[in-house]
């Protein structure tokens, strides 16, 4: 014998997800959320790579910042559509913010990470430090 739980909301949970799925998410606040942008790490041999995909985000709208080893990819995508025509006139518009942030492993070198971004896609690359480079000379005194 098969026994089923009865859950009394899931039907107003799924006639909300087909009444609502064409509107953007709020947060509690009632303000829009932003998106998150889909991200592929690779390790080279020299290097650590990053890979975000942000279509329709400006470069000038992108930043990549270093702080106490932690790497943060953030911004802003502001996408406007608009089509006059004789008989009709639409306007699609989205907005969103994302923030990515990274842990640095041991041993690179942040102080020569390198940002460009091509069709769409951030590509940040994080050189890898030499054994020689790791080493630190002190001084006696």
């Amino acid at each position: 014998m098969l026994l089923a739980t009865y859950d009394p909301f899931k039907e107003l949970r799924e006639l909300e997800k087909k009444v609502f799925s064409g509107f953007p998410a709020l947060n509690q606040e009632g303000a829009l959320l932003g998106f998150t942008p889909v991200v592929n790490t690779r390790e080279g041999e020299f290097a650590y790579h990053i890979e975000a995909d942000l279509p329709g985000v400006k470069k000038e709208d992108i930043s990549v910042e270093t702080k106490d080893n932690v790497l943060t990819i953030s911004g802003e995508r502001k996408h406007k559509n608009e089509v006059k025509k004789d008989d009709y006139y639409k306007l699609e518009s989205s907005y969103g913010k994302f923030l990515r942030s990274f842990t640095l492993p041991k041993g690179v070198d942040a102080e020569n990470i390198k940002a460009s971004c091509e069709n769409g896609v951030l590509e940040v690359t994080i050189p890898k430090l030499t054994k020689d480079e790791e080493k630190k000379k002190i001084k006696v005194k």
